[in-house]
């Protein structure tokens, strides 16, 4: 078995929470090194690693994979300079800030012959691993409406002063909407236009942190998309309705908050259940529907299996470049006040 190693840029909440709980049980991962320009945080959890201040240190001949957790704005330099040394690159979401610099980070990749991988972690949330067996088993026919919210309630802007910079690249678009996004075109495909209502609550926000976005689709088919911060009670999850019925889940994946209490043994993730309300042979039927399993330990697995054996990715580089130009869309339509077309 071939070990990968691996270095890490950045140590805060997304390399603690999403990444180290996967790397440190899986004996197909080493981590080696860790970037961190001033602290020293990574020790605490990894005394074995070494840190470094430089982000060319990470670089090194042994290193195959590097993990860039950074700020947004950051990514695409980082990632750059990791395919052009020849190393596998996972970069967080969302790969870079534009289209265009995604589109040429694939492009780089290809041609250096390297892996290039984006953490869309939430396409293994138990409400999109379901609903994507609801819809490939007909289970409430043709799709007509689907909903998915990520609502939360937070009273000041964000501590993270890099998120609240104003700046391309910021704002809850950017970290929510580009998961929603992508949870969209996995379930469905690509949207025919979107239209956009993108909000600034917070006294003195700079980036956004509401939005509404809406994808419409030659079937006649609707998706909305919904994120908050001012939300002490959080509306349902997701909703997705057919011409024979519905599924619906209440609450969002717990996989997140258990990993942030430090629940480490992801492996025991138990999915909580949804509500199916369709017709089945003729009789109508509503029952709790069990969850798809789903973990994002899956990513790991992919993305292993992608570098060490050659197979296709799960999240592809082109997927991510394509919600950016979304996401480019959505701003213009929230400035024009009118449907884009996609």
């Amino acid at each position: 078995m071939k070990t990968l190693n691996i270095a890490i840029a950045g140590f805060g909440y997304s390399s603690k929470v999403f990444h180290l709980p996967f790397l440190t049980q899986d004996p197909r991962f080493a981590i080696r090194k860790v970037y961190e320009r001033q602290t020293n945080r990574a020790a605490e959890l990894l005394p074995e690693v070494e840190i470094v201040r430089d982000f060319a240190s990470l670089l090194s001949p042994e290193i195959d994979l590097v993990l860039i957790t950074t700020p947004n704005q950051t990514h695409y330099e980082m990632a750059k300079r990791a395919i052009l040394a020849g190393k596998h690159v996972l970069v967080e979401k969302p790969l870079a800030t534009s289209q265009a610099e995604a589109e040429e980070l694939a492009t780089l990749a290809k041609a250096n012959n390297v892996v290039l991988a984006i953490y869309q972690n939430r396409r293994w949330d138990d409400a999109i691993a379901t609903a994507k067996t609801v819809l490939a088993e007909g289970l409430v026919g043709e799709p007509v409406d689907c909903e998915i919210r990520i609502e939360r309630y937070a009273k000041g802007k964000n501590v993270k002063q890099w998120k609240e910079t104003g700046e391309k690249g910021t704002g809850l678009v950017y970290d929510l909407g580009v998961h929603l996004l992508d949870a969209s075109i996995y379930l469905f495909g690509k949207p025919q236009a979107i239209f956009a209502d993108i909000r600034y609550q917070h006294d003195g926000a700079l980036s956004d942190d509401n939005f509404t976005l809406h994808l419409y689709y030659l079937s006649g088919l609707k998706v909305a998309l919904f994120a908050s911060k001012y939300a002490r009670e959080a509306g349902r999850h997701f909703t997705l309705h057919g011409k024979l019925g519905s599924y619906v889940k209440q609450t969002v994946d717990p996989q997140e908050s258990r990993l942030a209490q430090g629940q480490t043994k992801v492996a025991e993730h138990e999915a909580e259940c949804g509500i199916l309300h369709t017709e089945i042979n003729g009789e109508v039927v509503c029952k709790p529907f069990p969850s798809t399993p789903a973990s994002y330990a899956d990513f790991y697995h992919n993305l292993y299996e992608g570098i060490v054996q050659g197979k296709p990715l799960a999240v592809t580089p082109e997927q991510a470049s394509y919600v950016l130009g979304l996401i480019e869309k959505a701003f213009e339509s929230a400035r024009k006040g009118q449907k884009i077309p996609c």
